[in-house]
């Protein structure tokens, strides 16, 4: 991730979720979604979160305009806003650093039990008393610092500040790096995601204290961190051996969240109402408006696909105010209301004719599986027109596999 240096402060909280598989390579199960028929009166099909078929099948359609479809509500966060004045002793204050420089990773903090803390009130009295002339802390300004996880960010100020969810995986005790600018603005949090117990972090939000392991890192990540937001973009790459095109996953239904993708420049939109467990429906749930950003394919470094990212983030904080700077803004991109997965019907190597992003049109040939055994070709043909907005690499596939996304622009009534 690159980060710049962020000028004319506003107070405005941004927190950008990027989720890396570290414990394992992610597979996604994938279902069946063939149907018998489509329904006329529908025009609007939806986009699955993560390449999951039954996402598809199980998202709410997009609302059309002449009917009533009151904008759901959104739940009033529990946990209060991130900024906040600081109390007296309750707290300490973040160091100011850069983040560009390497640094080792901090430690988390653990809170003392009970009965140590008139020791440690004892130890502090006495490290005061062997000071001679201590130095002063850092002015706190009401109503402009922004805490999280026990420490106080100045306005102006960045630091390293570090979360773990108080559990051992797999006999070992990691702690997650969270990155924070405050101008008033958050920085970028990383957190991982595929857990020992072959659980998905990204179907437990917003957890619970007393769940399953998923569930209570689900539930110590929203509480401590994402509930401190008022905006949140989930950074994500394609599942093992897919790529997609830059686009936002976003619940077009809920108007604070379409009126969010606006500020993205240059990236498409997949309307996908999420399904449940998902961070980003959770945290929409809590009032916070939040969207999903897929880039590229996992475990590798794409430029393209990078500076893609930083470009529309760079533009999100621009448009929220958070930085002031000349940005110059491109064409739009459409918002992709319906989509189709093409399958392959043999099993064999993929060899893919068409690239990522590429307009195709009904009949067109999208790729070949070709047995091994025999030689044989078997076409893969798009079923649609519209445009590849997510792919397989070329791999060893089975009957049934899904190897293209096309999106389409569908016409939406009333529009």
């Amino acid at each position: 991730m690159l980060f710049e240096r962020l000028q004319k402060p506003s107070p405005r909280i941004l927190l950008i979720g990027l989720v890396i598989p570290w414990l394992s390579a992610p597979v996604l199960a994938e279902t069946d979604s063939a149907k018998a028929s489509k329904k006329s009166e529908v025009l609007i099909a939806e986009l699955a979160e993560d390449e999951s078929v039954e996402d598809v099948e199980q998202s709410a359609p997009l609302q059309t305009k002449g009917k009533d479809n009151k904008a759901r509500q959104p739940a009033v966060p529990q946990g209060g806003a991130g900024i906040d004045t600081p109390s007296a002793g309750s707290r300490k204050v973040a160091p100011n650093i850069d983040l560009k420089q390497v640094a080792p990773p901090p430690e988390a903090q653990v809170s003392a039990p009970a009965d140590t803390d008139a020791d440690a009130a004892e130890s502090e009295v006495m490290a005061t008393e062997a000071v001679a002339e201590p130095e002063p802390e850092p002015e706190i300004r009401e109503g402009e610092v922004f805490t999280l996880l026990d420490n106080d960010v100045l306005p102006g100020t960045s630091t390293r500040l570090a979360w773990t969810p108080g559990i051992q995986i797999a006999g070992l005790s990691q702690t997650t790096p969270v990155l924070v600018v405050n101008g008033i603005n958050a920085g970028p949090t990383q957190g991982s995601r595929y857990l020992p117990d072959r659980r998905d972090l990204n179907r437990h939000f917003p957890g619970s204290p007393d769940g399953s392991l998923a569930d209570r890192i689900a539930h110590s990540l929203f509480e401590n961190v994402i509930r401190k937001c008022d905006m949140l973009v989930d950074i994500h790459t394609g599942s093992l051996k897919r790529t997609n095109l830059p686009q936002l996953r976003a619940d077009m239904n809920n108007p604070d969240v379409a009126e969010f993708t606006r500020g993205f420049d240059r990236m498409a939109v997949v309307h996908s109402s999420g399904s449940g467990g998902m961070l980003r429906t959770a945290a929409v749930e809590a009032g916070i408006r939040t969207v999903t950003l897929e880039a590229g394919e996992s475990h590798r470094i794409q430029q393209h696909q990078i500076s893609a990212g930083v470009n529309s983030l760079t533009s999100l904080m621009e448009r929220q105010g958070m930085i002031s700077r000349m940005f110059v803004w491109g064409d739009p991109e459409p918002v992709y209301y319906d989509s189709d997965w093409i399958r392959a019907d043999h099993g064999g190597i993929l060899f893919s004719e068409i690239e990522l992003g590429a307009n195709v049109s009904e009949g067109e040939i999208l790729g070949y599986v070709s047995d091994p055994i025999t030689n044989a070709q078997h076409p893969i043909r798009s079923t649609t027109d519209g445009r590849v907005i997510g792919m397989a690499v070329d791999q060893v596939v089975m009957a049934g596999f899904a190897a293209y996304h096309i999106g389409t622009e569908a016409e939406v009534p009333g529009e």
